[in-house]
């Protein structure tokens, strides 16, 4: 027989602890522990640990506990058996660094084999400065306490060093044994179950996927994801950040993935590597009486297993199983990140809501009581139930129909705790039908055969429709492509190239609707016509005026080609602008010529032109803007540069005619949004007053432009009935109103955030404590709250970003 202090002593400890263990994992034991040049995963069942932690007057059980905090009172059991036929002593101890030793009231003693509850559980409560808490299991022996006592107070650093590793090898463990079971859970009914739920798995765990098993045949492609499951776990960096301790040592154990010949020539991963690392660290005061042996934890509410990746001694050196509570420090929560790329229905149960960059949301439960609350346009919320789901990639909506005033578009924050902290994660915009019919916007008559239309829809949810189809005459129904925008609008394209006139009917199906909508359009024939083409002397482009103007490919007057550049439609007229190409431009005013255009069935047609007299040019030379007073109990913002017009302001700005032309009084100026029409219109006495024939200043009011006028501003030119080039002014934007900014005093060094206060606060789009806007507070869409929280001012000043001149930030002294 093999004397009982080698490492490879087999079955006599095995028997004995099998009355700890399920019977099958007795076979296990009674192999050859793996020596130390070879770890072996932590594969071995061991005993279990009832924990839970209570702070204030709330408890957790500890799989929903992240990390520990000071104050905190943990209450740990032994789940052993009740014919228990070896006494275990449970030892815990709390650590305060690698170099400075706990003191002796730090570390307490439980014998589990006694019958009063204070004398076989731990009851602790973590103490002040205290960062790591290890749990040792160890055979009842005389001396045993001391030894232990010893062993912690000694090298403090081992243990600590032991926590850390331990911890983070843990939570890798979670994602690879979550990863696992559901590639193990599919049952080969559906051939494209893996190539769609692999890859999808791989990215909500992190873990590393081996895409080329999912080109095998069904039958392997399971086992080939998971082969050489060891190097699986890819990093990540939260659990790294949760197991890191304050001594500022790096897990670069736990985070080591490569196959080095040091780490046993590609046998090693972040958490199989713990055992050989460990055993170094404990190797060192392992002694004839004991050994310490690292386990892995896996936790289910209040249970926490371990897991061991050797069989336990019970002769001497008798085994002391070492595990890991959380680290004792904040409830951080982890960056969440939504990846929805557009808005997600809710007609159906189990909407996913799709989230990214935190894997321990799916193989843990620190993140728990999770919801989700809806916000409808009438501002009423509701919270809903959610829960997490690797293999969709995200958080699935679960509970009952929501309510019917929750229709149309909807925001959504996910929400819940993480720990005992409270956990906010990323928003998202839901829809739901609302019953009302689609609109057309445009006409509805308007399809013109010979050529695709563009229709566009406004309707409720958009991003329930699953099916568009068009169906002309008796023709059957065809298919078409669509996309959501502006949230609210359903875009498609109707293919009339070889159609008749005629009814086009459009059916439209939402998600779970037992029957499509039905919309019916008309297609008319349109003639090729041609207008006219405009075009000034000195000028380098024009416009053509007609029907059918998608046919023109060219149009060439004497020696200047002109080719088409946007192509616009209003009513029944397309306008198509033509550019010259080169250099080249218009002749003189009152040259008459005939130009050719070619359409694209190659037909030429012909068209006179008169050049029309040069359009009127000035330039802009001086800008003045007035701020308007500020409302009663409002703080005033800096605007910065001169380009930036409030809507309770005045803008003065000076223009000078052209070399060689002059300004009269029939001179007006159109000042216009950028791509939209005329919203206002200055002339002499109305705003314009003429300082000579070559100067002329402007006043515009803000509150003279249309209600709902914003952004960049834009003039040009009138004289003699003709219009100059349009040419940038200033940018309007609206006004927040600030009442307050309030910042509380900073607390243990860390920087409070403060709180902004207001009115229309939707109008800003961001808030940053600096110019650069290096770490900026994004405002979500539809805000209609009366305070943010914002960062802390860096310079005295808070920089806000508001919507209608993103590129123009503005101050808040």
């Amino acid at each position: 027989m093999k004397d009982a202090d080698s490492p490879r002593s087999t079955c006599a400890p095995a028997r004995v602890f099998a009355r700890t263990v399920p019977l099958a994992l007795a076979c296990l034991l009674c192999t050859a522990a793996p020596a130390l040049a070879d770890p072996a995963p932590f594969e071995l069942t061991g005993p279990d640990l009832r924990i839970t932690v209570t702070r204030g007057q709330q408890s957790l059980p500890i799989a929903q506990v992240p990390s520990l905090a000071e104050g905190d009172r943990i209450s740990v059991h032994a789940a052993l058996p009740e014919d228990q036929g070896l006494k275990f002593l449970l030892v815990s101890a709390f650590l305060r660094g690698a170099t400075n030793p706990p003191p002796k009231n730090w570390i307490a003693i439980a014998d589990t084999w006694k019958s009063k509850e204070k004398d076989k559980a731990l009851a602790l409560t973590v103490p002040k400065g205290a960062r790591q808490m290890v749990v040792l299991m160890v055979p009842d022996t005389n001396g045993a306490e001391g030894a232990l006592v010893d062993a912690v107070r000694g090298k403090p650093g081992e243990f600590v060093r032991a926590s850390q590793d331990l911890n983070q090898a843990s939570l890798d463990h979670s994602r690879l044994t979550s990863f696992m079971g559901a590639i193990q859970a599919q049952d080969n009914t559906g051939p494209e179950y893996l190539r769609a739920v692999a890859p999808v798995l791989a990215r909500s765990l992190s873990i590393k996927l081996n895409e080329d098993c999912l080109s095998k045949v069904i039958e392997m492609q399971a086992s080939c994801l998971l082969e050489n499951k060891e190097s699986l776990v890819l990093n990540d960096v939260h659990s790294s950040s949760l197991a890191d301790t304050l001594t500022g040592t790096p897990t670069d154990l736990a985070l080591q993935l490569s196959a080095t010949p040091e780490a046993g020539a590609g046998y090693y991963s972040a958490y199989i590597g713990v055992a050989r690392d460990i055993a170094r660290i404990f190797g060192a005061f392992n002694n004839p009486q004991f050994g310490y042996l690292p386990t892995l934890s896996v936790r289910r509410d209040e249970t926490m297993s371990l897991l061991l990746n050797a069989a336990p001694s019970f002769q001497k050196p008798k085994s002391v199983m070492v595990t890991a509570l959380p680290a004792i420090e904040a409830d951080i929560p982890p960056q969440l990140r939504s990846t929805a790329k557009a808005p997600i229905c809710v007609a159906r149960p189990g909407a996913l809501l799709p989230v990214e960059g935190a894997p321990l949301v799916f193989s843990t439960a620190f993140a728990h009581d999770m919801k989700v609350k809806l916000t409808n346009a009438s501002g009423q919320t509701i919270d809903v139930p959610v829960t997490p789901r690797a293999d969709k990639g995200g958080y699935v909506i679960t509970g009952e129909a929501l309510p019917s005033a929750f229709t149309g578009s909807m925001r959504a924050q996910l929400h819940g705790l993480w720990g005992f902290a409270p956990f906010e994660g990323p928003e998202f915009l839901l829809q739901r039908p609302d019953g009302n019919a689609w609109k057309v916007t445009g006409d509805a008559d308007g399809l013109v055969v010979g050529r695709d239309n563009e229709v566009v829809l406004e309707g409720a949810a958009p991003s329930c429709v699953e099916d568009v189809t068009m169906q002309q005459r008796n023709g059957g129904p065809k298919a078409l492509e669509w996309k959501v925008r502006d949230g609210n609008r359903l875009a498609f394209t109707v293919p009339l190239a070889k159609a008749a006139p005629g009814e086009v009917r459009v059916e439209l199906r939402y998600q779970g609707a037992k029957g499509p909508e039905t919309l019916s359009l008309r297609a008319r024939a349109e003639a090729s016509r041609i207008d006219g083409f405009e075009l000034h002397a000195g000028d380098t482009e024009g416009e053509l005026t007609g029907q059918r103007l998608d046919q023109v490919q060219s149009l060439t007057l004497g020696e200047i080609a002109f080719k088409p550049d946007g192509l616009t439609r209003e009513g029944t007229v397309d306008r198509l602008r033509l550019v010259a190409q080169g250099a080249a431009k218009a002749p003189d005013a009152g040259t008459a010529d005939k130009a050719v255009i070619a359409l694209a069935d190659g037909r030429n047609l012909s068209l006179p032109i008169r050049i029309a007299g040069p359009r009127p040019q000035a330039e802009l030379i001086g800008r003045t803007v007035y701020p308007g007073p500020s409302a009663p109990g409002a703080r005033t913002l800096e605007l910065g540069s001169g380009d930036l017009l409030p809507d309770n302001g005045e803008l003065v700005f000076s223009i000078k005619a052209a070399q060689g032309d002059h300004f009269g009084a029939a001179s007006t100026i159109e000042i216009a949004t950028s791509g939209g029409p005329v919203a206002a219109r200055l002339s002499s006495g109305k705003g314009l007053t003429l300082e000579s024939q070559q100067v002329m200043v402007a006043r515009l009011k803000a509150s003279d432009l249309p209600a709902g006028t914003f952004g960049p501003l834009r003039f040009r030119l009138v004289g003699d009935g003709t219009a100059g080039d349009w040419k940038p002014l200033a940018t309007l934007a609206r006004l927040p109103r600030i009442e307050n900014l309030a910042c509380p005093d900073n607390k243990n060094d860390a920087p409070a955030p403060c709180t902004l206060s207001g009115r229309d606060l939707f109008l800003i789009g961001a808030v940053a404590a600096d110019r650069a806007f290096a770490q900026p507070v994004t405002v979500p869409p539809g805000f209609t709250g009366g305070s943010l929280a914002v960062p802390r001012p860096a310079d005295g000043k808070l920089y806000l970003r508001l919507r209608d001149a993103p590129e123009e930030p503005v101050a808040l002294s």
